[in-house]
């Protein structure tokens, strides 16, 4: 992929401001991690060259200052949402990262259920988590939030929440995924740490909106893409203009909050550290952007790819008409359609011309690589081994799995584990690539060209068996599909 941002820049940058916000507070720092903490993998497709992981390389550097906090919704809980980059629920996450942290050296210290009104399935969780000895704390709805101020900011508000205890002078407060309430946890720990005679700050750490970027640029766009769900819209933050007279981009539900932590900070400081919701903010990554055009080309291919996830959400539950209008607008608003996403076209039109289910990949020098459905393997399978040998230079002709190694996968699944489907998924038939490496240089070669796929678009004909969509993931192939199923059935088996 063509690099737009400059991540060791960005590293410098961020890292060096993080510092400077720490050191304007005297004992203790609430600092909200906003997007993925570890594996930002939205941020790394709409601007690449970014490292999914570079907040936690920050952190590590901060280790023995830091403890994380982690902040899940019980409404999420409750609906089982999901990660849709990783394909697991957000309390499945929740665990994933506690792993991840302890493996990087980071101590986290609790996990908060907010929203909490003791949903079944978030009183299982929590039992889950104190049995392995983690600290759970639940946080409440408040009536009227956020605009009644004085309920919030009082007793009857933040006061009926648990009090998190923490041990470390940095706090570090993240979640899962967006809307978990990481925001109000600070705000609350603020107002619980003032009761106790602590003067806690707090900062943000937020990756989108760009704040000095133009509010309809295609990486702020892709960002409201991403949060169609939540309804969260971009707009400009009126009390940095009101205050600076400069236009910067925030989001509403910052905006919104402002007020609340304005009179935290007036009940804590006697005065606000912070004039608007961007100063609030810590976000170097807008003066990394090294080539504009290439994050602006990927950040609408990311709107495509939320606009097809979200068609797809309406076929099992998971997304709605609300979202799918919101993505319809910023689609026009970027001004593009779906046949500015080459591999549309080039599978739909193969899929017309056989009648069967077909798939395509683009290849990092712009060939388009199409994939039909056999006998043998189905149209996803198909198009993974087709690009595979064009990567290695292996003509079309050649096997570079035997036909007669198949056989007897097909004769495993449907005589034995009882799949009616006999053609070979793609996690199946890179197993078979694999072991056929051992006997065939071509397979070797194909086998070895797997790292180039990283990054190269992908669109299917019809919806994917999960099996299909985590192997695509794992490749890192940005893949959409077409919202229909391969038969129309009322019940449908992978």
């Amino acid at each position: 992929m063509k690099q737009g941002f400059d991540n060791d820049k960005y590293l410098k940058m961020q890292s060096e401001h993080i510092k400077e916000r720490i050191s304007q507070f005297d004992n203790k720092l609430y600092l909200e991690f906003g997007g993925k903490l570890f594996d930002d993998y939205h941020a790394s497709r709409v601007l690449p060259g970014f490292e999914p992981d570079s907040k936690l390389r920050m952190l590590m550097q901060l280790s023995d200052q830091a403890e994380i906090v982690i902040v899940i919704s019980a409404t999420d809980i409750e609906k089982n949402k999901i990660r849709g980059d990783l394909g697991i629920t957000y309390d499945v996450d929740v665990l994933r990262l506690m792993d991840v942290f302890q493996e990087r050296g980071l101590f986290t210290g609790s996990v908060v259920l907010t929203k909490f009104s003791g949903q079944s399935s978030a009183l299982v969780f929590k039992a889950k988590l104190e049995k392995l000895g983690i600290k759970v704390y639940c946080h409440y709805e408040i009536p009227g939030y956020p605009s009644n101020i004085s309920l919030i900011v009082s007793d009857e508000g933040y006061g009926k929440n648990d009090y998190i205890e923490t041990s470390r002078p940095l706090v570090i407060v993240t979640a899962p995924g967006p809307g978990s309430g990481k925001m109000a946890t600070c705000l609350s720990q603020l107002y619980h740490e003032h009761k106790r005679g602590v003067n806690a700050g707090y900062a943000k750490f937020e990756t989108f909106p760009i704040w000095n970027l133009p509010l309809k640029h295609p990486v702020n766009l892709a960002y409201e893409a991403a949060t169609a769900d939540l309804n969260d819209v971009n707009m400009i933050d009126p009390f940095h203009l009101e205050a600076y007279g400069k236009t910067t981009v925030n989001y509403n539900r910052d905006v919104e909050i402002f007020p609340v932590l304005n009179a935290m900070f007036e009940t804590i400081y006697g005065e606000s550290r912070y004039k608007s919701p961007t100063d609030m903010g810590v976000n170097m990554a807008g003066n990394c952007i090294i080539d504009d055009e290439a994050c602006r080309d990927a950040s609408k291919q990311e709107i495509l790819r939320r606009y097809y996830d979200t068609l797809n959400g309406l076929l099992d539950n998971t997304s709605t008409d609300d979202a799918v209008y919101k993505i319809e607008l910023l689609l026009k608003q970027a001004g593009i359609t779906t046949m500015d996403r080459a591999v549309v076209a080039a599978a739909n039109n193969r899929a017309e011309e056989t009648g069967a289910p077909c798939a395509a990949i683009e290849l990092p020098n712009g060939n388009l690589i199409t994939g039909k459905t056999t006998p043998l393997l189905g149209a996803s399978a198909a198009v993974l081994l087709n690009a595979l040998k064009k990567l290695a230079g292996i003509a079309d002709e050649i096997h570079i799995i035997s036909p007669d190694s198949i056989a007897p996968i097909q004769d495993l699944k449907t005589k034995y584990l009882g799949s009616k489907n006999p053609r070979l998924h793609t996690d199946e038939v890179l197993i078979a690539l694999s072991s056929s490496a051992s006997t065939s240089s071509n397979a070797r070669l194909a086998l070895e060209q797997l790292s180039k796929l990283n990054g190269c678009q992908a669109h299917t004909s019809v919806k994917l068996s999960s099996v299909d969509v985590k192997t695509f993931k794992k490749l890192k192939v940005q893949l959409t599909s077409e919202p229909k199923y391969e038969r129309e059935r009322n019940y449908h088996v992978e």
